[in-house]
């Protein structure tokens, strides 16, 4: 089994990122779900994204290694929305990685570094029709960019940013999978 980091998306650690973590952990994985919003919860992602922007996306990123910094180094990082931010910086700069995965958003690896640490599996999860994602935001051509050099990239139908349920039954069933051939 893995020991896994889930950085929550701009919504704040809500009850559909607990039940993500907590179906993580009946399947035997140690799952870490960090609040990098001090326990604000936003009922938008326009609020959200207003939180985050409030509080600085560079304290973002150090929470998120803060969080970190007292774990084993061979862990698996979930990003979701905004979490990827905290999940790609530490796949790509923190030693012993044993891979990613990010949904909803990706930038480009030379954001964080040199790119992308060879050897470490990386999963990515978009909306197909995402208005975030799509230009002049470029997250979807970044996770392109990461699929032509061998990521998995699942694309899902629709124009909604964050998924609705059936696509997270199906996203979850992939992050299972992904997660058993670390093992």
């Amino acid at each position: 089994m893995a020991e896994l980091v889930i950085f929550h998306h701009a919504l704040g650690l809500t009850d559909d990122v607990v039940a993500l973590a907590d179906t993580l952990r009946a399947a035997g994985h140690t799952v870490h779900a960090p609040d990098l919003y001090d326990g604000h919860t936003f009922g938008t992602l326009d609020e959200g994204v207003a939180h985050a922007e409030s509080v600085g996306f560079p304290t973002i990123l150090a929470r998120g290694r803060r969080v970190t910094d007292p774990l084993a180094v061979d862990l698996v990082y979930i990003g979701l929305s905004l979490g990827v931010l905290p999940a790609q910086l530490l796949a790509q700069t923190r030693p012993g990685a044993r891979g990613a995965v990010l949904a909803h958003s990706c930038v480009p690896p030379e954001e964080f570094g040199d790119g992308w640490p060879v050897g470490v599996p990386l999963q990515l999860h978009m909306t197909e029709e995402d208005p975030l994602s799509l230009p002049p935001n470029g997250d979807l051509a970044a996770a392109r960019a990461f699929a032509d050099n061998g990521a998995e990239l699942f694309l899902y139908p629709g124009s909604g940013h964050l998924f609705d349920a059936p696509t997270t039954a199906r996203f979850i069933e992939r992050v299972h999978a992904f997660l058993s051939r670390l093992n």
